[in-house]
């Protein structure tokens, strides 16, 4: 959603690097140029106005960092101030003291209300809650079979009495949830109220007859992040006849331009706590202005990413996988590789995953056509090998490659690429393992390296005793001569201590390391 404003500000900040000091004119230039990338993404315009006052006043100001170049001293005051217009710190749900939690929903029909709700409860139960979703929307064709859908497939409980398409109270079955939940032992009580197209009064004492009836901890306003600049109205007319608590954004995966993201907390002041960026029930989590800052700059959400890889990868699998590698990876199967790739997809999508790594929006492109469906069909390929062709891919021969191609559907040639790069992995690993670093690679200190091995040196030869009896003769007796006389003659004697020369005598006061050493050092 973010895309075209993240390229309107990288090239932006492209204009500002290589120079030494920022003039007025410079900061006016970028500010335009901020101004211009902030509206074509539909942000509502005082919050604009607001955005750029504050950036020109810190620029122009004595805020000089003397470890940051000026590109740099930009960009931080940027997303600094980004952060603030998403909300400043990041907002938790807040729970009842004593009995259940009640969270109403509101918003307009479409918004995806329904959808979130289901949502929101996986992801309270992943937080080990026990949350009921209550159908409240009596209004709308199939709303109460839809929530009941959802809920089973979020796996949370489901509340509703009524059949809804236009029969039954909606205050009534909000009130009578609450009761249901404390019997039931339920903490938090979600309930999904109705919508219209468009903002009426009918819609909006309906929300308010509910809130008296329940007094929810907390309201959300759920708004579809690609209506524009229609969900800062709408959330505005809201809060004066509902006065929601917090923002939900629905379809923060769409295309749309998202300007309404960027503008509903700070027009509202009421702050975004989740965002749906998805269709699945697991694609919704906690809303970080930071992290989302840092995404729209380019900079990535490692944070975010490292807490998928937590929520999903085994501390006993990772553990067991490490013991292979660091054993040079010979241990290492295609089921142990199978193992790996069904970790990584449980975390989502391949490419909002690599779409988190800071400095992936210079190759958005590339990322966003990986197909998810490649790494099916990796998956299907080792499949269709027999467990000992796993454990010992050397055993896949022509008439088995052939086999295995067959029993996945694809081409013979796409599972030999997918063998000649499991050996290659496999060496690399061992290459890793011993030291010698990545084949291929510059050397790394203390790491060994991808250079070749330096050619050992020729092993000195001894002096070469002349072929003529009475020569060598002469070459002994000179040989023994120069024994005798001992460092008179010029020969250093041996150190009876080692190479380094700590000879007898020689304590720690005197010693000194020899001079190749020390240039060594």
């Amino acid at each position: 959603m973010f895309d075209t404003l993240s390229d309107r500000l990288a090239a932006t900040f492209k204009n500002l690097r290589g120079k030494g000091r920022l003039s007025e004119a410079d900061i006016d230039a970028t500010a335009r140029e901020i101004r211009i990338a902030l509206l074509e993404a539909d942000v509502a315009l005082p919050v604009v106005r607001a955005f750029i006052k504050q950036i020109k006043d810190r620029a122009l100001g004595s805020e000089v960092s003397g470890a940051l170049n000026p590109a740099q001293q930009i960009i931080k005051i940027v997303n600094e101030e980004l952060i603030s217009i998403l909300g400043g710190e990041t907002r938790r749900l807040r729970y009842a003291k004593s009995g259940p939690t009640v969270i109403m929903l509101a918003g307009l029909q479409g918004a995806g209300k329904t959808t979130l709700a289901g949502k929101l409860g996986h992801w309270l139960k992943s937080q080990k809650h026990t949350p009921l979703l209550v159908a409240c929307d009596l209004q709308r064709p199939n709303a109460v079979t839809q929530l009941g859908v959802v809920a089973e497939r979020a796996g949370v409980a489901f509340y509703g009495p009524e059949p809804g398409n236009g029969v039954g109270d909606p205050v009534k079955v909000a009130r009578d949830s609450i009761e249901y939940a404390k019997q039931k032992q339920y903490d938090v009580v979600i309930v999904d109220t109705a919508g219209r197209l468009g903002i009426d009064a009918e819609m909006m004492q309906q929300a308010a007859d509910i809130r008296a009836a329940v007094s929810p901890d907390e309201v959300l306003f759920v708004v579809d992040a690609m209506v524009g600049q229609d969900a800062v109205t709408t959330a505005q007319a809201f809060l004066d006849g509902v006065d929601f608590t917090g923002v939900v954004l629905s379809k923060l995966d769409g295309d749309a331009r998202g300007g309404a993201a960027l503008s509903v907390a700070h027009v509202t002041g009421r702050q975004i706590m989740f965002a749906s960026n998805g269709e699945k029930v697991d694609e919704f989590d906690a809303f970080h202005p930071d992290r989302m800052a840092s995404r729209i700059l380019g900079m990535g959400d490692m944070l975010s990413l490292i807490e998928k890889a937590e929520q999903t990868f085994s501390q006993a699998e990772a553990e067991k996988m490490a013991a292979k590698l660091q054993g040079g990876g010979k241990d290492f199967t295609l089921d142990d590789f199978l193992a790996q790739l069904e970790q990584v997809q449980k975390m989502g999508s391949i490419s909002k995953l690599l779409g988190m790594l800071p400095g992936m929006g210079q190759i958005r492109d590339q990322i966003n056509n990986i197909d998810d469906k490649d790494v099916n069909r990796v998956g299907a390929i080792i499949k269709s090998m027999t467990p000992a062709e796993r454990t010992d891919p050397k055993l896949i021969n022509g008439s088995r490659r052939l086999r295995i191609a067959k029993g996945s559907g694809v081409q013979v040639g796409e599972v030999n690429n997918l063998v000649e790069r499991f050996f290659e992995a496999r060496k690399m690993m061992s290459a890793m393992a011993s030291g010698k670093g990545i084949p291929g690679m510059p050397g790394i200190p203390g790491m060994g390296g991808g250079r070749k091995s330096a050619k050992k040196a020729p092993a000195a030869k001894g002096k070469r005793k002349s072929g003529n009896p009475l020569k060598r003769a002469q070459e002994e007796a000179a040989a023994a001569e120069r024994r005798a006389l001992g460092p008179a003659a010029g020969q250093q004697p041996a150190a009876p201590g080692g190479a380094f020369g700590l000879g007898a005598g020689k304590g720690p006061s005197d010693f000194e390391l020899p001079k190749e050493f020390k240039d060594l050092l």
